[in-house]
Formats: structure tokens, C-alpha cells, sequence
């Protein structure tokens, strides 16, 4: 059956008016969002078709643009609407949810940002500013690039913490490479960002290297005397 053969009551877009998104199928959904079909098979067929080929609606956002391409009916322009829709879904997620939790640990702070991270090439450095309470008010990705004390700029970071009016500050950035340890530009970096810290009375409580499945924290690793 072609979709125009439908009921019109069974059209999703018409079945999102009348009874709320809540009661559109996982298929439903992502028929509206795609929009259209191809030749071979209607928007609803391509649809399942998808969610066929990935088992789960969950492995959708573990899908780089190079899958979905190789998804029958799957061309560049839906593969980056796709993209663009679950990239926002996670960032409304995780950006309403860690605001609730308090980030007291470079545990729970690497559990709740290591997704920032997935499949990326190159370093990315970002700032978690916090209230009084450790509560996340803002994070804001500044850098991007190797790092080092000249490309990582204390002003932008310290910047952005004035118009937060934050109480402290943890810098996080990945490894590409796998590996956490530190180099000797992120320990020279880490003690630039913590002494000026001190002297603007917003301290950097603490640097984060991520990699895939394990972290380095400066903080954890003071005792050792590393900074």
C-alpha cells in the first residue's frame, strides 16, 4: 500500500495533531523526519527499513554519516538530517540532566561528558563552569586543535566565567590517540590555568584528559605531585 492510500488518520503527521507525539511509533517518528521516500519503497517502508538495519532505535546515535550512506535509501541529505537530529536529541538530554547532578568527582564528571568525544580526530577542550554547589551552569566547547599555552587562551576561559558569574571552573579535553597521560604542553597548560585561576579568585578545580574508556585527572593525581 502506498502511503497516500492511508487513512488519513494513520498518516503520521496527522496522528501527531490529533493524539500527541507520545503515541507515534519509533518508525512514525523518523518517517517525519525524513520526509520523503525513494522510488522503491514509500517515507513509512524506508523507515522500518532503517530501524531494520540498526536493530534499535538507540543505535541510531552510534551511527557516523559514512553507515548511514551505506543504508539503502539513505543519501547525503537525509544522513545529515539524521545527524543533526540526534546530535540535538543528545545534547537536550545530557545538557538537562547534568544540570541536576552535583559534579563532585572526575568520575561522575567523565560519565556524564564522555560522549562529547565519540569518534572525534582531533582535540577538543572544553570549560565546565560551576555553581557553589558543583552544579553545572554552562559548558562551552572554546578550543579545538592540538593544545598548547598558545592556543589555549586563559581570557576566553576566564571570560566566560565572569559572565557566568561561576565559582569554579574544570577544563576537560581528549586524547585522540587513546592514551590519558598528560603531556608536558597540557601539565605547563594546567598550571598556567590554575595559578591565574587563584589570582582571579575562580579557581580551576581541576583538568580532565579523556580517552575512550579511561581518564587522567590532575586532581586525583596532585598527591603525586604532577602539578
Amino acid at each position: 500500500m502506498k502511503l497516500k492510500q492511508l487513512p488519513k488518520t494513520e498518516l503520521p503527521r496527522e496522528k501527531l495533531i490529533k493524539f500527541g507525539k507520545e503515541n507515534l511509533s519509533d518508525s512514525e517518528l523518523l518517517a517525519l523526519i525524513l520526509k520523503t521516500g525513494t522510488k522503491e519503497e514509500n517515507v513509512m517502508e524506508l523507515s522500518l527499513n532503517i530501524l531494520n538495519k540498526i536493530e534499535k532505535i538507540e543505535n541510531l546515535k552510534e551511527i557516523n554519516y559514512e553507515g548511514l550512506l551505506k543504508i539503502k535509501g539513505i543519501g547525503k541529505a537525509k544522513a545529515i538530517e539524521l545527524l543533526a537530529v540526534t546530535e540535538l536529541s543528545k545534547r537536550l538530554y545530557f545538557q538537562t540532566e547534568e544540570r541536576k547532578i552535583k559534579l563532585s568527582t572526575p568520575k561522575i564528571i567523565f560519565e556524564t561528558n564522555k560522549h562529547l568525544f565519540d569518534n572525534l580526530k582531533q582535540e577538543h577542550f572544553y570549560c565546565l563552569y560551576l555553581n557553589t554547589k558543583k552544579e553545572l551552569i554552562e559548558r562551552k566547547l572554546l578550543f579545538m586543535g592540538t593544545l598548547n599555552k598558545s592556543i589555549v587562551h586563559p581570557r576566553e576561559i576566564f571570560k566566560e566565567a565572569y559572565k557566568l558569574s561561576a565559582s569554579s571552573i574544570v577544563c576537560i579535553h581528549n586524547h585522540p590517540s587513546g592514551d590519558p597521560t598528560p603531556s608536558s604542553d597540557d601539565i605547563m597548560l594546567t598550571n598556567s590555568l590554575i595559578k591565574i585561576g587563584n589570582i582571579n579568585q575562580i579557581p580551576v578545580i581541576d583538568h580532565i584528559i579523556f580517552s575512550e574508556n579511561s581518564y587522567f585527572s590532575f586532581y586525583e593525581s596532585s598527591k603525586n605531585n604532577i602539578i
